[in-house]
């Protein structure tokens, strides 16, 4: 294959926590509703709403807010509380601001990257506010030369972007924690994907065996072992 061209990072869960607040969140909402249910009956409730929500909100914090407000609505046929929606206004809120925390290695691995001369891109999908709030929080801005906030990954989107950049999928690279979001669409265009596994995968980003069969991709144990698998790329 073609040395690289393009290499695009994905940001939540990859280089800062993101889904560990979200489990928080979902939890201090089942503390909420016990009243109602089990947390078993009431994350199935919940799923099915974000499930359904998905395709008018979209991913990210005020989408996750929105169907947090929903599930209780339903629970409690409409019955709930101001006081109880604003609790969830708050759990929302907190989404929205918390403080970048960056995970091992990153400054240095990008860093580092950048040092081999190929241009950097973060590629995240999400609300366009808040993942614009979280580069910012997070200071790591000034390393990358193109920034795509989308709302969907998959491979018309990659398409798209490879596209736009004038870029061949076998001159692109995506380094990611979600492999239906990250790796699986650019494994199956023919380009370049790096799984770096996280400790938890929001369920809607989970794939079956039967998803990954087949495809080619490289996992590495650590974002630290990036540089290295790069440098020795044609």
């Amino acid at each position: 294959m073609p040395a690289p061209r393009l290499i695009a990072f994905d940001a939540d869960d990859t280089l800062w926590p993101n889904q560990p607040h979200f489990d928080r969140a979902e939890e201090r909402l089942y503390e909420l509703l016990s009243h109602y249910g089990t947390a078993d009956e009431l994350s199935g409730q919940f799923f099915e709403v974000q499930r359904e929500n998905m395709p008018l909100f979209g991913y990210g914090a005020k989408s996750f807010m929105l169907s947090m407000i929903e599930t209780v609505i339903r629970l409690t046929n409409g019955q709930v509380s101001g006081q109880e929606i604003q609790h969830i206004l708050d759990y929302g809120k907190r989404l929205l601001d918390y403080p970048i925390e960056l995970l091992p290695h990153v400054p240095e691995v990008l860093a580092a990257v950048q040092a081999q001369g190929i241009p950097l891109m973060l590629l995240t999908k999400g609300d366009l506010f808040d993942q614009e709030s979280k580069l910012a929080r997070s200071g790591l801005g000034d390393l990358f030369e193109h920034v795509e906030i989308v709302s969907e990954k998959n491979e018309a989107t990659y398409r798209r972007l490879l596209t736009r950049y004038g870029v061949a999928a076998e001159e692109f690279v995506m380094i990611g924690n979600s492999l239906k979001s990250d790796v699986l669409p650019v494994a199956r265009l023919g380009g370049r994907a790096v799984y770096v596994p996280y400790y938890t995968t929001w369920v809607m980003e989970r794939v079956s065996e039967a998803d990954v069969a087949g495809v080619s991709f490289q996992e590495v144990a650590s974002l630290a072992e990036v540089p290295a698998w790069l440098a020795q790329l044609g």
